[in-house]
């Protein structure tokens, strides 16, 4: 299949979160199976068009009140794809194919500091003007190539209009052509984010307004692009099975649940994958030493690197809580984290532990935590982020904490997993899919899961993970290595979207 990405991010281009991995990672895994797949992003200021090479001639894309926006198209190949691999083939038998990357050069709309906003605007006002006009010149950059995807595969808001684009404008009769045999794929990333702006901005899409509400973009008197992409994509699918069902309900639908539940036959969610090149104990050379489920000394060697490295006391038998986050209300940072209330202060001070956290985000909550660490001789902190850290953390600590209020699908508990640090989570989203609880009566189990957010819960959680550390070694050593052997490889929901996309075209008469 020909497959086209479209999206408002991709490493190593442009990355705000797991969006930008999701997009390389399976773009890759897609193209090791044979198929044709390109993706194309903005090109933003900071990405470098000297690195890139220019498609001959400007591209002129058609907006409304008679508009037509020009624009440059860049383009590059994906690093490490278009070669064959040092050791084996691909999946397909066939040499790695590569991955076209487009990058649209709009001075206007890209050409400034930032995504989506910047540190004096936080949402950029003409965000809807630009990510209408990128969507809509996502089909003339297929016409100025001369190549028409079979599936059009869009990720979250900021490219959800493109389906909206294929259903009313370009695979109507009397259009341009060329898509005539082309679906779409939605997929939400997180269903939180769904650029909500003054519907005035509407007339700029060139729709005619029908379209506003036949598409799905009335909400509330305003325009709201995910939903339109909801109500217009032939298919819809989200990063985890259980998230899918989660966001069919109130409490985690953002208003969106109806619509979700109302488009449930053409809706499933597809478990993230993780890197294993870059995310795997037995070749990283971000730990000290490697090791495996059979050999686990080099686990004990990043435990103590881990604590030398947050300045904590040398000692294999406490046991250490990682946490890798960003500090915002969605990893439940005010139930462990808040002033008076927190639960963090009370674990460090009560339990013999160790706990050291890297992440960046509210600003309350940096000096909260920052605060902690003057206070608590076992509580550790470095605000920021940093590659080679976080993966020591990941190695060198016993238990991974995540309690979120939602996770879609969540990448640090995989990581954990395959580490063999154990993780104690809110039983939520994909941290269903991927955690299993310990069954104090099988010694069954690769975590410690609760259902409830409250530092109460958190609190008696980290209380149970420790004194099982303490008083159920052997169980936490088969814990770890049940962990190790789970395979959260892309390749498998690589193939699980190639399935989807089949089931697309089966639906839509394409293909039998």
């Amino acid at each position: 299949m020909k497959i086209l990405m479209v999206s408002s991010e991709a490493v190593p281009w442009a990355k705000t979160g797991g969006l930008a991995d999701m997009v390389s990672a399976l773009s890759i895994k897609l193209a090791n199976l044979g198929h044709d797949v390109r993706i194309v992003i903005p090109r933003y200021y900071s990405i470098d068009r000297g690195a890139l090479k220019q498609l001959p001639g400007a591209m002129g894309t058609p907006m409304g009140a008679g508009i037509e926006e020009w624009s440059a198209v860049y383009t590059t190949v994906m690093p490490e794809t278009g070669k064959k691999k040092e050791t084996g083939s691909s999946p397909s038998g066939q040499a790695r194919l590569p991955v076209n990357v487009y990058f649209i050069d709009h001075e206007a709309y890209f050409g400034r500091d930032g995504i989506y906003g910047s540190s004096t605007e936080t949402d950029f006002l003409d965000n809807p003007r630009r990510f209408m006009f990128f969507c809509r010149a996502v089909f003339q950059l297929c016409r100025k190539i001369n190549w028409f995807p079979d599936v059009i595969h869009a990720h979250d808001w900021p490219a959800a209009v493109a389906p909206v684009y294929l259903k009313f404008a370009e695979r109507v009769p009397g259009s341009a052509g060329g898509f005539e045999k082309t679906v779409s794929v939605l997929t939400i990333h997180n269903l939180g984010y769904q650029g909500i702006y003054n519907k005035n901005n509407f007339d700029y899409a060139g729709l005619g307004w029908d379209a506003f509400y036949k598409a799905g973009f009335e909400d509330w008197s305003m325009l709201n692009m995910l939903k339109a992409g909801l109500y217009s994509a032939d298919k819809l699918n989200t990063v985890s099975p259980n998230y899918a069902e989660e966001t069919k309900i109130q409490e985690h639908g953002f208003r969106l649940d109806g619509v979700l539940r109302y488009r449930s036959a053409d809706y499933s969610g597809i478990l993230n994958g993780i890197d294993s090149d870059v995310w795997n104990p037995a070749s990283d050379k971000n730990i000290p030493e490697t090791y495996s489920a059979k050999n686990m000394a080099g686990k004990a060697k990043a435990k103590e690197a881990l604590q030398k490295e947050f300045g904590l006391p040398r000692d294999a038998g406490l046991p250490v809580i990682g946490m890798v986050t960003r500090l915002t209300d969605q990893k439940g940072v005010g139930e462990l984290f808040g002033p008076t209330y927190g639960s963090a202060w009370a674990i460090c001070r009560e339990m013999n532990l160790q706990m050291v956290l890297l992440g960046s985000g509210e600003h309350w909550c940096e000096s909260e935590i920052m605060n902690l660490t003057s206070h608590l001789s076992n509580f550790r902190a470095k605000i920021g982020y940093n590659e080679k850290t976080s993966h020591l953390i990941e190695a060198g600590s016993d238990f991974f904490l995540m309690p979120s209020r939602y996770e879609p699908c969540g990448l640090n508990q995989m990581y954990s997993l395959v580490y063999g640090t154990l993780p104690i989570t809110r039983r939520t989203g994909g941290l269903v899919d991927t955690v299993e609880n310990f069954d104090e009566n099988t010694g069954s189990g690769t975590g410690f899961m609760f259902d409830y957010l409250s530092p109460s819960s958190i609190y008696d959680t980290v209380g149970w993970a420790v004194s099982t550390w303490y008083n159920r070694s052997k169980d936490i050593e088969n814990m770890r290595k049940r962990a190790m052997a789970l395979d959260f490889s892309w390749e498998r929901s690589a193939l699980k979207y190639v399935e989807l996309y089949k089931q697309t075209q089966k639906a839509k008469g394409i293909i039998q």
